[in-house]
């Protein structure tokens, strides 16, 4: 069969239920929750299928959340299914998630370090005075001009997620944001939305989250990948033992660079992709970026006995 790659989602993938039916039929998922609720000192299962919403969407806990229904998902993935995969990415957060997967860090590590990062976010930019925006419908040369513009008289703005062709975001002050999305509307951009996000990510005000973060990881256990995990930073470098700290920092003030990423996997011969968390927001992106990609995910039953399907079918044929 083709090559396989498999992604993780991040924040914005979060919503209460996620995880419940895996949860309640696979062991392999419960233990998962138990190590990260051991990790946390939290009830985990119960923040994910209760909820509430505005407690779950807090940054910290969406952080954790995301990571270890992602995690938890992959372990079935492996029982289930269990082939090798090439390579493994994941966009923003889901990062660690792929770094959890290929053994390059242990998942108790990852949890806290993830909860780390959500709070050092959080503290970086006072409520209200930063967030971030979707652009459509514009290349990224344009949305790049504009945020040089906004930015000169407004504040800090950014481009934070090369997303696919014409689809980005931008992240910064909270008047640089806004001023962005007037000209980008005036420059015939399809949509200009602010995104339910206070936390400016991805952009030059997150500089003391990193250097925060950085030392954080100095102290974690980090290994060689099994397999290849493409990092947001850099998707010409891959993880290694002497790559993977300097990159998840840096990922944290950088843009994500999500289309060069899948564009990569595809140059590696990967033709199959399975998106392993909540909803199907990377399996969009994938199509918009390269349609020969076949996309598949993994988030409740149903889509893991079609995932199943797909891949005993394939074996079959």
């Amino acid at each position: 069969m083709d090559n396989l790659g498999i992604v993780f989602p991040g924040q914005g993938s979060q919503y209460v239920g996620m995880g419940r039916e895996l949860y309640e039929g696979f062991k392999e998922t419960r233990e998962i929750f138990a190590e990260a609720e051991e990790a946390l000192n939290t009830d985990l299962a119960k923040l994910c299928f209760e909820g509430p919403q505005d407690v779950l969407d807090l940054t910290p806990n969406t952080q954790t959340a995301v990571l270890t229904v992602g995690v938890a998902f992959y372990r079935v993935f492996e029982k289930e299914i269990g082939i090798e995969p090439e390579a493994m990415a994941g966009h923003s957060l889901g990062e660690y998630a792929a770094l959890c997967a290929s053994g390059a860090i242990d998942f108790s590590d990852a949890v806290k370090l993830v909860y780390a990062r959500g709070r050092y976010q959080q503290e970086a930019v006072p409520q209200g005075k930063g967030c971030m925006a979707a652009i459509i419908g514009l290349d990224r040369g344009s949305v790049e001009e504009i945020c040089q513009n906004a930015d000169k008289a407004h504040g800090v703005v950014a481009l934070a997620n090369i997303n696919s062709p014409g689809q980005f975001v931008i992240s910064g002050n909270t008047a640089a944001v806004e001023k962005a999305i007037v000209l980008a509307k005036g420059k015939g951009a399809r949509m200009g939305v602010k995104l339910p996000i206070s936390v400016p990510c991805h952009c030059n005000l997150l500089d003391e989250a990193a250097e925060k973060l950085e030392k954080d990881l100095d102290r974690v256990s980090i290994r060689n990948c099994r397999v290849k995990v493409i990092p947001n930073f850099d998707p010409e470098a891959l993880h290694s033992i002497d790559t993977t700290r300097k990159l998840l920092a840096r990922q944290l003030n950088s843009p994500v660079r999500w289309q060069e990423t899948v564009e990569r996997m595809y140059k590696m011969g990967i033709t199959t992709v399975v998106e392993i968390g909540p909803k199907r927001t990377l399996s969009s992106l994938i199509k918009r970026i390269d349609r020969r990609i076949k996309t598949l995910n993994i988030e409740d039953i149903a889509s893991l006995k079609a995932t199943m399907d797909f891949f005993n079918g394939d074996e079959a044929a």
